[in-house]
């Protein structure tokens, strides 16, 4: 083709892929020197050099087949690509770039030892399916670079047992069916030492998914063109500007069909019909086959979520036996019988809550509220409260038993930083030198010391900008509920909507407030939700990270940093400000000298946090869990009919598989996201609502069967991959945990009134504050309830309009501790909010010592590695070293033995000369 076409084909090319060159465009003038040490097979294809063609094969109607047309050769990987010739358009050129980056690309792969073979599509002519294999020398070079663990010998260590084996063993899927995975001890895989490790079978020697990861690395990292000396890299690239539209490994079968294929080991159909299948809602987790067909990230996910689900049990046990007691003394509590007393709370005229349009109202209006009320604000909500403290703390303790256990069992102990390979887009930009602080070799990094602080300086300045971001719009909808409260409560009131009449009942100011901001804040929170998600990754990248996980560990926690300030602000704001900074009726305090601060709904605020908490979470699991169900199921659904209309042909493995739902670039994230955001709900506020518990059970347990029913049916299989542990979720889990303890004591002590209520039953209800003889709760609301004159209301704040039964009535009452009109010292505080306060305070600093002194102790006792574990590690790493030393022998020997046969060669040599010379 003529320059002027290059040219033209340049100017054509989509946004795309423009943005896909710009990383490298600047850097064409530096030589990156790929290191071998991470793609040992990498030979770059000189410019301008014949470039091999991929084999092409029909398809031989083997529908369940996951091998070549040869039937030997395994598919590692499946790409898939639309023939730029069939485009039906003019301008066919414009697609030809795309071509040559794929076949260079497709000629690097084969250049490394892969071996390709591309057959088109069944039911779409314009589709082609590169299926991808990797030969025996190939995998053995790839799986020392990856420092992939292998079998050396049965493990001869005697095997763990459980108390509550006999109890457990039937909820586990049936042996005959799933059968239990033989234990080896490990090492890593070298090539050279080939004869040590446990091999019955050349071909199944690597199982599917580690072939699979081995694959998607060396997919990862090879050049599809070149720039100048500069290559560019990585099937990523070739997604993004749609070069390919599809790379994924194969799953084995079909779900909910058992594969004839007599090589095919049925692991999908099988996780179908033991896991994913909502029938076995109540059974274990067969993690050891998760595990094995999904990888390490996805198995340690789920491990998680179960055992995350199974200490809810007993949390969701103690927080139903609370409310049952709560609701059980609903009926008894005397403050709850004074404020429903006609003859008292009936009696009881309570002043306006906003200025102008709010009237006089009595207290015995609140006697449902106060009795629900009574339900979560009870001694039985405190208890539950410290008992979650601890539960959080044995949960965490516990957990690191667990994973320490599945560490071993599943290869990842000694998972390290330098085990895990560079990201392709961190080995990219390696264009400056230093020294390595440990080896003090030198090495290539894409930054200096000095612009990786400009970078994490940009990146921690842009994540503080959108928290603050976020707390503006939360002020701003609090803004909002001030000035509209006013205004509803005007516009409500009037008779003029008779269009209302059937809902005038509940349509009242309050409630009209509440829900216009709480659809403003829902609409607010998805759009900076969209926005953030870009902004956060576009921050990510801009560090860029090492590894994978330390990319991820360091999104997730500038996105959770986000969810938290976006779910909890709202809370955060009930608990702890709304109607704490009110003033009094005389003299109220406005927010920017203009808005009456809110007060609490006549039921109290904690009442208020109880349904906010109730609705977020409830919402949100449904919302979820629909969306994770029918989302991906209408998608398929949809894309089946629209491809395969009048279609009854036999669809081969790799191209049923491009019929479902591609894996997000987030992967887990998401699914993480969603269960901390959760696990804060049931420990940062379950002083207020101690069903959350039980609520989050039974979320998780559909929560464990839909992920399950969504990646096995639904989705692609995910390129499997390695992980030690749960990430950065660990240390975020550790720190929610320590803040429920701060958020619960302060939720008992100033959003709740058992403080109050304790200090009046023990100190105001008697000899000298109180008239009792005994400790009593009788007259507590009385006793809490300040007067107020009427004559003392500003002309702003004095009410429009009274009631019809509001005569001969000189003053009203308001929930506060100050000393009533004609009092030396009116209006101010009285001892009683000064021993409230000093209650509180004591209350808040006992507490928190104590559940952290215990939290303390517990972590302490309890170790973090069983010592069953400890002593299989070592057994293991004795092993490894003995094999170690027998091969060091061997290649020590098999390098002496030429020189000492030399040696004695020569002595021999001499000693027949001097036999000659003797004779």
């Amino acid at each position: 083709m003529s320059d002027s076409g290059d040219n033209e084909i340049l100017e054509m090319d989509s946004v795309s892929e423009t943005e896909l060159d710009r990383d490298t465009e600047m850097n064409i003038i530096h030589e990156v020197d790929f290191s071998q040490e991470f793609l040992p097979t990498y030979q770059l294809i000189p410019e301008g050099a014949s470039l091999c063609k991929v084999e092409k094969a029909e398809f031989n109607d083997k529908p369940d087949s996951l091998f070549f047309n040869d039937g030997v050769r395994r598919i590692d990987f499946v790409l898939v690509y639309e023939d730029e010739d069939k485009k039906e358009t003019d301008k066919r050129h414009n697609f030809q770039r795309r071509k040559r980056r794929r076949e260079y690309f497709e000629a690097s792969l084969m250049k490394m030892g892969m071996d390709l073979e591309a057959t088109r599509s069944v039911v779409n002519e314009k589709l082609w399916f590169v299926k991808v294999h990797m030969p025996w020398d190939v995998l053995c070079t790839y799986a020392e670079v990856l420092h992939i663990k292998m079998p050396i010998q049965a493990n001869d260590s005697p095997p763990t047992s459980s108390h509550f084996n006999c109890f457990t063993k039937h909820f586990y899927p049936s042996e005959d069916v799933i059968a239990k995975e033989s234990e080896f001890f490990t090492a890593a895989f070298e090539k050279n030492r080939l004869e040590y490790y446990y091999m019955k079978d050349q071909d199944h020697f690597f199982t599917p998914a580690t072939r699979s990861r081995m694959a998607y690395h060396l997919l990862s990292r090879a050049p599809y063109e070149m720039r100048g000396n500069t290559p560019k890299l990585g099937i990523t690239k070739l997604l993004d500007g749609n070069v390919y539209k599809a790379a994924y490994p194969l799953h084995d079968c079909r779900f909910n069909v058992k594969s004839k294929d007599v090589d095919c080991p049925n692991e999908r159909y099988l996780l179908f019909n033991e896991w994913a299948h909502p029938k076995n809602f109540y059974k274990m987790q067969p993690l050891d086959l998760i595990r094995k067909y999904y990888g390490e990230k996805i198995g340690i996910y789920f491990a998680w979520l179960g055992f995350y689900t199974t200490m809810l049990a007993l949390a969701a046990v103690i927080g139903l036996c609370c409310f049952i007691y709560g609701y059980n003394t609903q009926e008894t509590s005397t403050w709850s019988k004074e404020v429903c007393d006609p003859l008292i709370g009936g009696q009881i005229v309570m002043c306006p809550q906003c200025d102008g349009e709010c009237t006089y109202w009595r207290l015995n209006i609140t006697c449902n509220s106060s009795k629900k009320l009574c339900i979560f604000d009870n001694f039985g909500t405190l208890v539950f409260a410290v008992f979650m403290a601890i539960w959080v703390t044995v949960f965490l303790e516990f957990w690191k038993r667990y994973q320490a256990e599945l560490e071993y069992d599943w290869d990842t102990v000694e998972f390290l930083e330098q085990e895990e390979q560079p990201r392709p887009e961190y080995e990219a930009k390696c264009l400056h030198e230093r020294t390595n602080p440990v080896t003090r070799a030198k090495e290539k990094v894409p930054y200096t010391a000095c612009g990786r602080c400009v970078r994490v300086s940009l990146g921690i300045s842009t994540v503080l900008f959108w928290v603050m971001l976020i707390i503006a719009s939360v002020v701003a909808i609090i803004v909002y509920r001030l000035a509209v409260f006013f205004s509803f409560s005007k516009q409500l009131r009037r008779n003029d909507l008779k269009q209302l009449d059937p809902f005038k009942e509940y349509m009242t100011p309050q409630m009209a407030t509440s829900v216009t901001a709480s659809i403003i804040s829902f609409v607010i929170i998805m759009v900076l939700n969209i926005l953030y998600e870009k902004v956060a990754i576009w921050i990510t990248d801009f560090e860029l990270p090492r590894t994978r996980t330390e990319y991820e560990n360091s999104l997730t926690l500038k996105m959770f940093l986000f969810q938290f300030v976006n779910y909890y602000s709202s809370c955060f704001y009930i608990a702890f400000v709304k109607g704490k900074v009110v003033g009094y009726p005389g003299q109220p305090v406005y927010l920017l000298g203009e808005f009456r601060n809110e007060e609490c709904d006549p039921g109290g605020c904690l009442l208020e946090l109880t349904t906010q908490l109730t609705v977020i979470m409830g919402g949100k699991a449904i919302w979820n869990n629909i969306q994770e169900v029918l989302l991906p199921w209408v998608k398929n659904l949809i894309f089946r009919y629209c491809t395969r209309v009048g279609s009854e042909k036999v669809i081969p493995r790799w191209e049923q598989d491009y019929e479902l739902q591609p894996i997000g670039k987030l992967g887990l994230f998401y699914e993480y996201l969603e269960m901390v955001i959760q696990f804060g709900f049931v420990t940062l506020f379950v002083a207020s609502f101690p069903l959350a518990p039980i609520l989050a059970l039974i979320n998780n347990i559909l929560e464990i069967r839909v992920d399950a029913w969504k990646i096995t049916t639904q989705f692609r299989r995910m390129v499997p991959e390695k992980a030690q542990d749960i990430g950065a979720w660990q240390p975020i889990l550790q720190g929610v945990a320590i803040l429920a303890v701060a958020t619960n004591s302060m939720i008992i002590a100033f959003t709740s009134d058992m403080i109050p209520r304790l200090v009046y039953y023990w100190s105001f209800s008697v000899f000298p504050y109180g008239d009792h003889l005994n400790h009593t709760m009788q007259g507590y609301i009385n006793n809490t309830l300040s007067v107020f004159n009427i004559e003392d209301f500003s002309n702003k704040s004095r009410p429009l309009q009274t009631p019809y039964w509001f005569e001969n009535t000189t003053t009203c009452r308001y929930r506060d501790f100050r000393y009533p009109p004609g009092h030396t010292r009116q209006y101010e505080y009285s001892i009683y909010y000064w021993h409230v306060i000093a209650a509180k305070m004591a209350f808040i600093i006992v507490v928190e010592h104590i559940v952290y002194f215990t939290k303390f102790i517990l972590s302490y006792v309890i170790p973090d590695v069983p010592l069953e574990v400890r002593e299989k590690i070592k057994r293991e790493k004795y092993l490894t070293h003995v094999m170690l030393h027998e091969v060091k022998l061997k290649l020590v020997s098999k390098h002496l033995k030429p020189i000492a046969d030399t040696i004695l060669e020569q002595k021999e040599a001499r000693e027949e000369e001097i036999d000659d010379l003797d004779f």
